[in-house]
């Protein structure tokens, strides 16, 4: 701070402050004195000295090499992703006697991530080898609902039997069964109506007929909880891809979307005027739905809390399918099998009275079960006229063509294509999964596994 006086100094007042200052100012030879320089030949300890000597806290040196930056952890990630990869391709190589395509698979891999993956594969079906029938004691009624891991090494299937059963595909045998009546409840009318599993195969979750939904653990088949939401019956299941999300359709015509991690509710979603029938989903935050009796398919987007509908049938709409993120298959009870594109609101392709009709009313036989090759151009659909129906989708998706049908007895209930394309899971009974209409003596309550011929 600096003070500035008007005026001129007092002369007596100036003079007497000087005297002051020379008075208590340092000589010239005290300014650099021996206490001066011992002060500065002193060495003071630092920290790191002190812990140095102390043998309860041992030092530990740090450098730069030790901290790993994120880029340094994505590499060594990628790298340890490339081996496994390269170790899976050729122990494919040399059981199929193929070359090692590790950049063909990454590439497959990323377009699929981004719902851009686009496989011709249908043209290398030739026909079907002897079919396989698979039946376990404990599910003596109709085969309902499929569900088949990710990898393809496990399946689990639910009837109108109150047991769902878990296989193992390599073998097709029984593994495990889940006995739906346990839990302390009273139930009635408990059977495996629809089923779901996460892509990692930490959770499978059962609708059993009742307005909740049950969750398991796929591996030790114990149960993991309850989820309650719904005022009526769950309907359908489907659990979104590389999450932890599931979506639940019911019969009070609301789905709702549920975290698996926290076991709780997300967010209910309206519109549907009728039961919710059926359900699917991919990678991305959406799911579709088939409503019933509204005729309508509805795509769900979640997080930007929209929807669009779609509506191209004459009479019920059963079930419906996601070819990938831009397409989708539908069937009904009108007999039609119709394709879609996403940016459209009519059916790119409709194929009518695609299983004939009824030998006693003369109806459109109802189209049960479809099924479609994730990404592909092949797709089937099953009814109870006595065949499975494969088609190959053709021009862009705007034409649909048969490439084979195969012979089975019943209803098929349920359809399910294994992730490598080779074989086709069918559901069958003598009876209809959603009721009791007519009853098909000739059926058989079992599952079917039929295996394909391809071209290399």
């Amino acid at each position: 701070m600096s003070f500035f006086i008007r005026g001129k100094p007092n002369a007596k007042t100036s003079g007497k402050v000087k005297e002051k200052f020379k008075k208590n100012a340092p000589k010239p030879d005290q300014i650099f004195s021996g206490k001066r320089k011992k002060f500065e030949d002193e060495e003071i300890q630092s920290d790191e000295e002190i812990l140095s000597n102390d043998e309860d806290f041992p030092t530990r040196e740090s450098s730069d090499e030790d901290v790993e930056t994120p880029q340094e952890k994505r590499l060594r990630l990628a790298k340890k992703y490339l081996e496994e990869i390269e170790k899976e391709e050729e122990k494919r190589a040399e059981e199929t006697n193929s070359a090692v395509n590790v950049d063909k698979r990454l590439a497959n891999e990323y377009l699929d991530s981004v719902g851009k993956l686009r496989r011709l594969v249908a043209s290398s079906y030739l026909g079907v080898d002897d079919l396989q029938m698979l039946k376990h004691k404990a599910q003596k009624a109709p085969i309902t609902c499929i569900c088949l891991a990710r990898d393809g090494k496990t399946m689990f299937s639910g009837s109108k039997s109150p047991v769902i059963v878990k296989w193992n595909v390599q073998d097709w045998r029984p593994v495990g069964v889940i006995n739906l009546l346990d839990g302390g409840e009273k139930k009635t009318k408990v059977h495996g109506v629809c089923l779901t599993m996460t892509s990692d195969g930490k959770f499978l979750a059962v609708g059993d007929g009742s307005a909740v939904v049950r969750i398991y653990s796929p591996d030790t088949l114990a149960s993991l909880g309850v989820l309650r939401g719904h005022r009526k019956p769950v309907t359908a299941l489907v659990s979104r891809k590389d999450t932890h999300e599931i979506y639940s359709g019911s019969e009070d015509r609301t789905i709702v979307v549920w975290s698996l991690d926290e076991m709780a509710k997300i967010e209910v979603m309206f519109g549907h005027q009728a039961t919710v029938t059926d359900l699917d989903a991919l990678t991305r935050d959406r799911a579709i739905s088939s409503g019933g009796n509204d005729c309508s398919v509805r795509i769900w987007k979640v997080s930007e809390e929209s929807q669009l509908v779609y509506n191209g049938h004459s009479g019920n709409i059963d079930s419906v399918r996601l070819i990938n993120e831009e397409n989708f298959l539908s069937c009904g009870d009108d007999g039609t099998l119709c394709v879609w594109s996403t940016m459209k609101k009519k059916p790119l392709c409709i194929k009518n009275l695609v299983h004939g009709k009824s030998q006693t009313n003369g109806e459109p036989n109802w189209i049960s079960a479809i099924a479609t090759l994730t990404n592909t151009d092949l797709v089937a659909s099953g009814s109870c006229d006595g065949f499975i129906r494969v088609w190959k989708l053709e021009s862009n998706f705007r034409k649909c063509v048969q490439v084979m049908e195969i012979p089975v007895p019943g209803f098929v209930n349920a359809l399910a294509f294994t992730p490598d394309g080779n074989h086709l899971i069918a559901g069958l009974g003598q009876e209809h999964r959603l009721g009791r209409w007519w009853r098909m003596s000739e059926g058989r309550n079992c599952i079917a596994i039929i295996p394909f011929r391809r071209k290399n």
